[in-house]
């Protein structure tokens, strides 16, 4: 069940025998597709770094045995089911255009999603359009979370969301490009994982 607020989060254990380490949010994506084709429940993740990692207080290299359950973002691009732990990213290359929808706070220097909880049963989403003008002040305040509110940027936290984009862009699956498209179907599939950091 998601995290209520006030609820305490995480607990402390041992790391299990069986945990599948993993060093990024892309390997840990890489890991869970790989059950999902296989049909195998998803493993218990181990987690040495990357964006998810950061956000749950882990520290780089070392699993100290705390869990969590947490979501897990599903997007259908081109008909086919994809995965993320963190982020899902589609942008043009300067970001005047940009979907994001977050399961983590980070990706990688950037406070993206400064209110987005791994385990609420909900995406931090944003849809952004921003003039040129706009880039500098925006990225200066990123590292912080201090972006939001701004106009060019619309906020929504949902379980799911339909977007058709006016055209295809690069979409960045924790980090790693995966595919162009312009239509995106995303959902989060609430408790889905188990991880340790």
């Amino acid at each position: 069940m998601p995290i209520a607020k006030g609820q305490p989060y995480g607990a402390p254990g041992e790391v299990p025998e069986d945990v599948v380490r993993v060093g990024s949010d892309a390997e840990a994506r890489a890991v869970l597709e790989q059950a999902r084709r296989e049909r195998r429940p998803f493993p218990v993740l181990g987690l040495l770094g990357g964006d998810l990692h950061r956000t749950l207080g882990g520290t780089r290299g070392e699993l100290s045995g705390v869990r969590f359950t947490v979501d897990l973002g599903e997007v259908i691009i081109d008909g086919r089911l994809r995965l993320f732990v963190a982020h899902l990213v589609a942008r043009n290359r300067l970001w005047t255009r940009a979907f994001v929808a977050m399961n983590a706070q980070w990706r990688g220097g950037w406070n993206l999603g400064p209110r987005a909880h791994p385990n609420d049963g909900l995406l931090d989403t944003y849809d952004v359009r921003l003039a040129l003008g706009q880039l500098l002040p925006v990225r200066q305040r990123l590292h912080h979370g201090a972006h939001l509110p701004h106009p060019g940027i619309k906020e929504k936290r949902t379980s799911a969301i339909t977007l058709e984009l006016e055209k295809a862009l690069p979409v960045h699956l924790d980090g790693d490009k995966t595919a162009v498209t312009a239509t995106l179907v995303v959902r989060v599939a609430p408790d889905a994982v188990e991880v340790v950091v």
